[in-house]
């Protein structure tokens, strides 16, 4: 699934470790979901979500997602 965290992550000047350490995960989740390797809880993503002061669904594009996905169907 397509995400901003990458992006938003270096906007922020912050390195995968301290976000990782935000969320109370480990760096490799972080850089998974990076690459989009990972789908992460509602609950982790509504951490990252939050510590970026942004929504769930912007995060994660969910509709832009959502038509990617209809375009595999």
């Amino acid at each position: 699934m397509k995400n901003k965290i990458k992006e938003l992550r270096i906007a922020a000047n912050m390195t995968q470790q301290q976000l990782a350490d935000l969320v109370c995960v480990s760096s490799r989740t972080i850089i998974s979901l990076e690459k989009g390797q990972y789908n992460p809880s509602i609950m982790l993503a509504y951490k990252i979500a939050c510590t970026f002061n942004t929504t769930i669904e912007d995060l994660y594009s969910l509709k832009e997602n959502l038509e990617d996905g209809k375009k595999d169907t």
